[in-house]
């Protein structure tokens, strides 16, 4: 069992993180991964711009960015639980780049969060060549699960 906590910041919380949830939960299991409590925070793209510059020294907006914990803790009935870190997600950023990559924006969103997984898996890349490992897994995870839907049909995030 896994648990994820969802936020938002500078956005509306979407009414859509239940879907998200529980694609989350999908990717974690196909990875294995158990007792997995971690968060996802929605924003804007000056929420992550802070953050990129803050942390990564880098003064733009960004799609996604992890922040690894890797640590443990236990609960209140004694059972440890890994707290692998946040995933944020910018969906000003995210609505941009469907466009510019001719892709739904669910598409995007469902790359977005399993590129973030990897990460806090430990996984990491050089570069976006496809052949990157970290990106082999990535696309071969968003194949298995190119049925699932995160957003309805209808809904895709305005870009002020």
């Amino acid at each position: 069992m896994n648990r994820i906590a969802i936020n938002a910041e500078g956005v509306p919380l979407p009414p859509w993180t239940g879907a998200a949830n529980r694609y989350i939960l999908k990717v974690l299991g196909a990875l294995g991964k158990d007792r997995w409590d971690l968060s996802l925070l929605f924003c804007d793209d000056a929420c992550i711009r802070g953050l990129n510059a803050r942390y990564r020294k880098r003064d733009e907006a960004t799609d996604v960015l992890s922040f690894a914990l890797g640590e443990s803790l236990w609960d209140e009935a004694g059972e440890e639980w890994f707290l692998p870190g946040d995933i944020v997600v910018s969906l000003e950023t995210l609505a941009k780049n469907a466009r510019y990559f001719k892709v739904s924006q669910d598409e995007e969103l469902r790359r977005l969060l399993v590129h973030g997984i990897l990460h806090l898996a430990g996984m990491d890349h050089g570069t976006n060549e496809a052949a990157e490992p970290m990106l082999e897994v990535q696309e071969k995870l968003l194949v298995k699960f190119a049925r699932e839907r995160i957003l309805p049909q209808d809904v895709a995030w305005e870009v002020p």
